[in-house]
C-alpha cells in the first residue's frame, strides 16, 4: 500500500513537473517572438518614415516648407504603422523562431514532446497583440491623422477638374406653378420637371462644415443654365417636407453658403456673372451622412465605413471601394494571423539545408507577394463588381492553407 502510494505522489510529481516546464518554454517561446516582431515593425516602420520624408523633400516650395513636410509625415505615420504591421509580423515570427533554431532549441522541444502545433500556437498569442493594435489604429488614429495630413499636404490641390475626389451627385430639380421659387424636392402635385442639377462637394467635416461647393444646373434638354461656385459653407438647421404618404417624416437639411459666385448663361451663349455673399443649400441628408460621403474609403474607420454601406444601400446604391476597404480593415486580423502561420513553416525544418538569411529573404519577398496580391484581387474586385469580401478572404484563406500544408510536411 505504501507503494503505491509513493508511485502516485511521483506520477503527481512528474505530471507538475512537466506542466511548469511547458509554462516556461511556453513564455520563452513568446518573449522570442514578441521582441523579433516588434524590432521588425519598427524597423520597417522607421524605414518607411525616413524615405517617405525624403520623397517630400521634391515637393518644397514657399507654402510647403521643410517643418511642414516633417508634421505631414508624422502625421501619416500611424498609417504607415498599420501598413507594416503584417509583414513586420511575418518577419518577426521568422526571426524570432530561427534564432531558437539555430541554437537547436526547437529541436530540443521537438524532442522532448512538444508539437509543432503548439509552437505555433504560442507564437500566435503575441501576435493577437499587433492584431488589437491594428484594429485601435483604424478605428480611432487614422481617420483623424490621415485628415491632418491631408490638410498639411493636399495632393489633390493641383489637379484637374476631371478630379472625382469629394462627393458628386446628380439631383432631379422641379419648379412649381405657383411661385418663382425653385424646389428641387417638392413632393407637391403642381411641380414641373426643370431639368437637373449636378452637385459638387469639396470636404465635409463632423460639425456640418463643408468646403468649396459647385452646382451646374441643365435644362429639359441637357443645356447648361447656370454654373454656381461657393468658396465654404454651414450647416444651418433642417426643414420638414410636405408629404401627403403615411411614412416616416422627411427633412431638407439646409447649409449657408459663402462668397458665392453664379454665371448665368442664356441660349445665345451670353453670359452673366454676379456675386452674393451668401446663398443657401438643400440636401436630403443630414451633416453626418455628407462628412462619408466626401471622405477617402482609407480615412474612415471601421464604424464610419459601415455606416458610409448602410447609408448607400438606403439610397439603393453602392461603393465598391468603401466596402472594399471596410472587408480589407475588418479582415486584417486574419491577414496577420495567416502570414504568421507561413512563417512557423519556413522555420520548422533543416537549417543546414537552408539559412537563416536565405528564409528572412523569402519572408520578406512572400510579405510583399501577399500585399500585391491583396492590391491585385482589390482592384479586380473594383472592376469585375465581384464580391469584395471574397477577394479580399482569397488570398487570407490561400496562405494560411499553404502555411498548414508546409507545416504538415516538415512533421
Amino acid at each position: 500500500m505504501r507503494s503505491l502510494f509513493s508511485n502516485s505522489a511521483a506520477d503527481a510529481n512528474k505530471s507538475n513537473g512537466s506542466s511548469s516546464n511547458l509554462k516556461v518554454l511556453s513564455r520563452y517561446v513568446k518573449l522570442n517572438a514578441l521582441l523579433a516582431i516588434i524590432a521588425a515593425i519598427i524597423g520597417l516602420w522607421a524605414l518607411q518614415i525616413v524615405f517617405s520624408y525624403l520623397s517630400e523633400l521634391d515637393s518644397l516650395d514657399d507654402s510647403y516648407t521643410m517643418a511642414e513636410a516633417l508634421k505631414y509625415i508624422l502625421y501619416r505615420s500611424p498609417y504607415f504603422l498599420e501598413q507594416f504591421i503584417p509583414t513586420g509580423a511575418l518577419l518577426g515570427a521568422v526571426v524570432g523562431l530561427g534564432l531558437l533554431a539555430n541554437k537547436s532549441e526547437l529541436v530540443v522541444m521537438r524532442a522532448s514532446g512538444v508539437s509543432v502545433y503548439r509552437i505555433v500556437s504560442w507564437v500566435l498569442q503575441p501576435a493577437l497583440l499587433f492584431v488589437l493594435l491594428a484594429l485601435m489604429i483604424n478605428q480611432f488614429i487614422l481617420p483623424t491623422s490621415n485628415q491632418l495630413a491631408h490638410e498639411i499636404n493636399n495632393t489633390d490641390r493641383d489637379v484637374s477638374i476631371t478630379t472625382v475626389r469629394g462627393y458628386w451627385t446628380v439631383q432631379p430639380r422641379f419648379a412649381t406653378s405657383d411661385s418663382s421659387s425653385e424646389d428641387r424636392n417638392s413632393d407637391t402635385t403642381d411641380a414641373q420637371p426643370d431639368g437637373s442639377d449636378i452637385l459638387y462637394i469639396d470636404y465635409a467635416d463632423a460639425k456640418g462644415n463643408i468646403g468649396e461647393v459647385k452646382r451646374w444646373h441643365l435644362d429639359n434638354n441637357g443645356n447648361l443654365q447656370t454654373a454656381i461656385r461657393a468658396e465654404d459653407g454651414k450647416y444651418i438647421g433642417r426643414k420638414p417636407i410636405d408629404s401627403n404618404s403615411d411614412s416616416a417624416k422627411k427633412y431638407n437639411y439646409e447649409w449657408q453658403l459663402n462668397n458665392m459666385t453664379k454665371l448665368n448663361i442664356s441660349q445665345g451663349f451670353e453670359a452673366s456673372q454676379a456675386k452674393s455673399p451668401s446663398d443657401t443649400l438643400s440636401l436630403p441628408f443630414a451633416p453626418e451622412s455628407v462628412y462619408l460621403l466626401t471622405r477617402e474609403a482609407e480615412d474612415l474607420s471601421l464604424t464610419q465605413l459601415y455606416e458610409h454601406k448602410q447609408f448607400m444601400r438606403g439610397q439603393g446604391q453602392r461603393s465598391l471601394n468603401h466596402e472594399l476597404a471596410f472587408w480589407q480593415k475588418l479582415l486584417s486580423p486574419l491577414s496577420i494571423l495567416s502570414l504568421v502561420i507561413v512563417a512557423c513553416s519556413f522555420v520548422f525544418g533543416s537549417l543546414r539545408t537552408h539559412s537563416l538569411g536565405l528564409r528572412i529573404v523569402v519572408a520578406l519577398l512572400f510579405g510583399l507577394l501577399f500585399s500585391y496580391l491583396q492590391d491585385l484581387v482589390g482592384f479586380v474586385s473594383l472592376a469585375t463588381g465581384f464580391s469584395p469580401l471574397l477577394m479580399v478572404l482569397s488570398p487570407i484563406i490561400a496562405s494560411a492553407l499553404l502555411g498548414l500544408y508546409l507545416l504538415k510536411r516538415q512533421m
